[in-house]
């Protein structure tokens, strides 16, 4: 292996953090910087600092209502001085920006499904998508489309010679002139997820079945790399002569000639690869962290962000190690050894280190003893099965038909069914509609007969219709019904947030105003906006929540916003209070000012009396988050009437968002007043549930949040009426 004496190993030289889920693209643009595009709906602009050589976010692009995958550049040219980017989302939709402003400027609408790759050709944009077809757009105007797979497109590529090249699920690449196919490529065994040029030599493929292929033009394969474990999603190549490639098997691979010389661990899943012009690698993962990796050693990252990774990653690896059919991060420590066991003989497992040790209880000595080293649990006597180097209780054959090729799909007893069909789903790049199929598949095969799914509703906590596991027996039937969704427990919340978005928001109204010589006076300082910032990275941070604290000065700021600020302007302001509820001491520090002020009616008065949605969606749901805290739930008893009143005509409000938002109120208020055995209240939820459940062409998630505060009302009611009657 004479080749790769010169080969010096890759490593980190810094991390772009920003995004808040997982980073599914990357896009070189030239010297200029990195965009990277993500499941959190965002893409992100990374500018190279050339003074030190690092890359920081300049700027965020929002515009896509769901996740975005592709993402392709525009050189700088006379429309763009400062170059543009393409992007594809999951919400069907190519959309092109402008790269010195940070905006929108053109949205290409046509597809049918998820838009799964971007490319220029000339002065043209080319995209391929799900729906099996490949368009081509002149400005905004489709000028051509054409059914190119008979399965959907993964992936298209534009050559310098002006053809085009596809990958497929049906496991083929086709080569384009125009909209003929002049060559198939045929040779992978599963469906064709990435494809790159290599440079003088021909295409190279990266494929669900965990190989890359480099294709000469003719059709002929040149080689073929074998070494990933699990989908490659993603294939690069350098001048160089080398090649990265990217996969679900948690590694970037480094090949030459053929053979893999280094392979780079990450922390989840790699979905993206790109070599930068001077033969560094970017690579996105899951984790929603963007990497560069380089072979320069002037450029390599600081020995303790150097240690910090390395940490991160045996921390990820140490997660995923099972132990007896358990994660060894969710077996107890030794602590579990104080307490006595209940019957001799009786045996728990316990994390030591990086490994799980059994003991059992000895009765008679009143203590636990050692029995040994957990290596792997008893399984029911059931053979696990391997995929991709990893155990699982099941691994089924799915066909999807159309002719392509049957999918493995992994499942173990102990997970959440929904979450493995969303996540395979996902993988496999299958439309999420299946999920509901793939579920019923899994209970099926895997021996889960006695369950019961009631397709007549959709369940908004999970998305979909619940599933209930095998009923008890007839013999054990109490004498009171059970019903599967009431009585309702706990309160629900609004948890999400895009806050990059809402401090965009934010600091384009402060503009606003300082531009404006009569409001000047209302803009914020430069001071009061880092401080901003500062509450929403203590926001962002949920592994903290118990023990980061603010200042009265924050919850000063955001307050003097409320009061000060146009109400056309406060909803982000509000957005960010309703974050702030949920914060353990932000919510202490909230109360505090609400029992001085009552700050909260007066927003409420504030935001309905000249009523725009995006306030009345913001102020309900932090009401609703109000209802996370029994410090608020004699204030929320207090002012039940006032609010109602106060949001009464949201119920059939045009935006959707606001009816669920609405609902969730109700429901938060049926469970609350229920259980404070307030009947007089419990009578006026109910007459507003039923006003939404009557409600003509309401959202169906708004309907069913009241149906369930409807049924959790009247099963309250029944049980009074058994107590009084001494039933």
């Amino acid at each position: 292996m004479a080749m790769d004496i010169d080969f010096v190993e890759y490593r980190l030289r810094c991390q772009l953090r920003g995004h808040e889920d997982d980073v599914r693209g990357i896009c070189v643009c030239e010297n200029d910087g990195i965009a990277t595009s993500s499941r959190d709906r965002t893409i992100r602009f990374w500018s190279l600092d050339k003074t030190n050589a690092a890359y920081t976010s300049s700027k965020i692009l929002l515009g896509h209502t769901s996740f975005v995958g592709p993402l392709a550049w525009i050189p700088p040219n006379e429309q763009f001085p400062e170059g543009a980017l393409i992007s594809g989302g999951m919400d069907t939709l190519v959309l092109v920006w402008d790269l010195a402003t940070g905006e929108k400027v053109q949205t290409l609408r046509g597809h049918k499904m998820q838009v799964t790759g971007v490319t220029l050709d000339g002065s043209d944009i080319v995209s391929s998508s799900m729906d099996c077809t490949l368009r081509r757009w002149k400005g905004e105007q489709q000028s051509e489309v054409w059914e190119a797979h008979k399965a959907p497109i993964q992936v298209v590529r534009s050559l310098h010679t002006g053809e085009l090249i596809t990958g497929s699920s049906d496991s083929t690449i086709k080569l384009w002139k125009g909209s003929t196919c002049t060559h198939t490529f045929s040779g992978h065994t599963d469906t064709v997820r990435g494809l790159a040029i290599m440079p003088d030599l021909g295409i190279l493929s990266a494929s669900h079945d965990a190989s890359i292929r480099l294709w000469a033009l003719t059709g002929e394969v040149l080689l073929e790399m074998v070494g990933h474990t699990a989908i490659v999603y993603s294939v690069d190549a350098h001048k160089s002569g080398f090649v990265v490639s990217g996969s679900e098997d948690g590694s970037a691979k480094i090949w030459k000639d053929g053979v893999c010389v280094q392979s780079i661990e990450h922390p989840g899943c790699v979905w993206d690869v790109k070599f930068l012009e001077n033969g560094d690698i970017v690579t996105a993962c899951s984790d929603g962290v963007a990497r560069v990796w380089t072979v320069h050693p002037d450029k390599i990252a600081e020995a303790s962000e150097l240690e910090a990774y390395a940490s991160l990653l045996s921390h990820y690896k140490g997660s995923r190690k099972r132990v007896g059919g358990l994660k060894l991060e969710e077996l107890p420590g030794l602590e579990a050894l104080q307490v006595p066991g209940t019957k001799d003989g009786q045996t728990i497992v316990v994390r030591e280190g990086d490994n799980g040790v059994a003991y059992a209880w000895n009765m008679k000595e009143q203590k636990w003893d050692k029995i040994g080293e957990v290596v792997d649990g008893p399984d029911d006597g059931m053979k696990r099965t391997v995929l991709n180097g990893v155990q699982y209780d099941y691994v089924f054959d799915v066909d999807i038909g159309d002719g392509e090729p049957i999918r493995k799909l992994p499942y173990n007893r102990s997970d959440n069914v929904y979450d493995t069909a969303d996540k395979w789903l996902l993988k496999e790049n299958l439309p999420l509609s299946y999920r509901q199929q793939v579920v019923e598949f899994i209970l099926q095969n895997s021996g889960q007969k006695d369950f019961m799914l009631d397709s007549s509703f959709r369940d908004p906590y999970t998305g979909s219709s619940a599933y209930v596991p095998g009923q008890p027996s007839k013999s054990a039937v109490s004498s009171k019904p059970t019903f599967k969704h009431i009585p309702k427990k706990g309160m629900l919340v609004f948890d999400a947030a895009q806050f990059d978005g809402i401090l965009k928001k934010i600091s384009e109204f402060n503009n606003t105003l300082r531009s404006d010589p009569d409001q000047q006076s209302l803009s914020i300082s430069d001071t009061e906006t880092t401080r901003l910032g500062a509450i929403a990275k203590i926001l962002k941070d949920t592994s903290y929540y118990h023990s980061s604290k603010f200042s009265d000065e924050d919850i000063r700021l955001l307050l003097k916003l409320l009061k000060s600020w146009p109400v056309s302007m406060i909803f982000p302001v509000i957005d960010v209070l309703r974050m702030v509820i949920l914060h353990p001491d932000g919510s202490t520090l909230v109360k505090r000012a609400n029992d001085e002020n009552d700050t909260f009616m007066e927003l409420i008065k504030k935001v309905t009396s000249s009523p725009l949605p995006p306030n009345l969606l913001t102020s309900i749901r932090v009401v609703v988050n109000l209802f996370k805290n029994s410090g608020f739930h004699l204030w929320l008893q207090k002012h039940r009437v006032e609010i109602f009143d106060a949001f009464a005509s949201c119920y059939s409000s045009s935006n959707k968002n606001v009816q669920v938002s609405y609902s969730t109120l109700v429901l938060n208020y049926a469970v609350l007043l229920i259980e404070k055995k307030d009947e007089e209240g419990q009578a006026h939820v109910l007459s507003a549930a039923l006003e939404i459940a009557e409600g003509e062409a309401l959202e169906v998630d708004a309907k069913y949040r009241a149906l369930v505060a409807i049924g959790s009302l009247v099963y309250a009611g029944g049980s009074r009426k058994e107590d009084s009657t001494g039933l």
